[in-house]
């Protein structure tokens, strides 16, 4: 359980670490290229996401699956 909170600790400095760093460096550089690193960061975001909640339902539908031999027994014979 320790483990969990420091991996959850570092994920969130590093989250914070790169949206702080990249909000003060943006400020100052070229507008073409400003675009084209939010462009690719818009279009990363959506990817992993998309990747994230695509596994989710796949582990969902697995566990559908090996559950699906299983049946109640219940009632009066």
């Amino acid at each position: 359980m320790r483990t969990h909170s420091i991996r959850n600790r570092c994920l969130r400095f590093a989250a914070a670490v790169a949206v702080g760093g990249s909000a003060f460096q943006l400020s100052g550089c070229d507008p073409t290229v400003r675009d084209s690193l939010l462009s690719g960061l818009e279009e990363t975001t959506s990817a992993l996401s998309s990747a994230l909640i695509s596994a989710f339902f796949i582990s969902l539908e697995n566990n559908a699956a090996n559950n699906q031999g299983l049946t109640t027994t219940g009632g009066s014979p």
